[in-house]
């Protein structure tokens, strides 16, 4: 009997997002630590900033090597390999002297770690499930989001009484606790896909003029440009909110809540692209994160700034499972590990990549209002890749 949406299925999805939740600490640490490190070494806004792109990059080269990996070993592996590499890098980085150190550390092995429990998970889980295979990558997913709502309000406070340096090093021995029963629970490989399962074929992409690289290439750089746009509320909202005089706790609190909120959209993403398809959950998500960030530029008042937070993680929080479906949809089983990780680790690219040019274009203009319309900007990029999409492909469940 397959264990297809078996409840050995439903299990191994708990601990997978029990596993993303604890490593994506590494995605959110350095945005509540932002402020503190800035001050502490001296340095401009887009210097932290920088760091934080080399922390995405880490996460997106490192995601597609742990892809790879669980193609070839199973999931097991590669998140024990990613929870060692974080309790490392905290460790480190805690101990760095210098920003440059500071910032290699995260990204070598704070961003690489952080990676392995989120799309090696997400391509694992696809293959544990069929008839609810969005609700599970969706509920994955949101394992990070889980550690966005978890992690800051408790890293605001470690920072707050300790210090950011033992704060971090609080967070290294708890990633080395967890790393063993998290692994070990996962060793079991995917269950035998079924033939009906495995269908190999594209949909008709091909007679549409397109092959299998070809549509990676161009969900790539949808991943990119949807998540530029995303960046910008997500990374420098607590900088933002200090910049406002509302202060870091402040921040801290609307961060959660964008994430808490995020949480509830991923699930809902998950429903609804089980009915429509990863395309027009997409494009739904994108649409709305839009309207979201021109809310932002419009308003910066602090109740305001609490709903707009609620209402971007409403908006955004499923755009990102919506590529996992999408890839599932019109690529082979088999590939699943490599492509899905290779197109949310593009995801994760256009984090590091807005990251940084919010915090340089902030240093130019002195404000985030620039940050805000270059924002909407690749919004739209986003949003006509996928409405063209969908339009030239047929959708075949894989």
């Amino acid at each position: 009997m397959s264990e297809i949406d078996s409840s050995r299925a439903w299990l191994r999805l708990g601990i997978a997002v029990a596993a993303s939740t604890v490593g994506g600490v590494g995605m959110w640490s350095l945005a509540v630590a932002l402020p503190a490190i800035q001050t502490e070494f001296g340095v401009g806004r887009a210097e932290v900033s920088f760091a934080y792109t080399l922390t995405m990059l880490g996460f997106a080269s490192g995601g597609i090597v742990m892809g790879r990996l669980t193609d070839r070993f199973g999931v097991a592996r590669p998140v024990a390999l990613g929870m060692t590499m974080l309790a490392a890098g905290f460790f480190l980085a805690g101990h760095a002297e210098r920003l440059w150190q500071f910032a290699l550390v995260q990204g070598l092995l704070i961003g690489p770690g952080s990676a392995a429990t989120f799309s090696p998970l997400v391509a694992d889980i696809s293959l544990w499930f069929r008839r609810r295979r969005g609700i599970a990558v969706a509920l994955v997913a949101s394992g990070n989001y889980l550690a966005g709502a978890f992690w800051p309000p408790l890293l605001q406070a470690g920072i707050e009484r300790l210090g950011w340096r033992p704060t971090f090093w609080l967070v290294a021995a708890i990633c080395a606790l967890a790393m063993v029963p998290l692994a070990l629970a996962l060793r079991r490989g995917p269950p035998i896909q079924l033939p009906e399962a495995s269908a190999a074929g594209l949909g008709g992409v091909g007679a549409k003029g397109f092959s299998h690289n070809g549509l990676m290439a161009l969900l790539v750089l949808a991943g990119i440009a949807c998540c530029v746009a995303m960046s910008m509320p997500q990374v420098h909202l607590v900088a933002y909110c200090v910049d406002l005089g509302y202060g870091s706790a402040r921040g801290a609190e609307m961060l959660a809540l964008l994430l808490g909120f995020g949480i509830v959209s991923r699930i809902a993403s998950g429903l609804i692209s089980d009915r429509v398809g990863g395309f027009k959950t997409l494009i739904l998500g994108s649409f709305m994160q839009a309207v979201a960030l021109v809310l932002y530029a419009l308003f910066d008042g602090l109740a305001a700034l609490y709903a707009i937070a609620i209402l971007f993680g409403l908006f955004q929080g499923g755009i990102v499972p919506s590529y996992a479906i999408i890839v599932r949809e019109y690529f082979p089983p088999a590939q699943a590990g490599a492509r899905v990780s290779l197109v949310l680790m593009a995801t994760v690219a256009g984090m590091a990549l807005g990251g940084w040019l919010s915090g340089a274009l902030f240093d130019l203009t002195g404000s985030y209002l620039a940050a805000f319309a270059h924002g909407v900007a690749w919004n739209l990029l986003n949003l006509a890749l996928a409405v063209w999409l969908m339009m030239r492909l047929r959708r075949r469940p894989a």
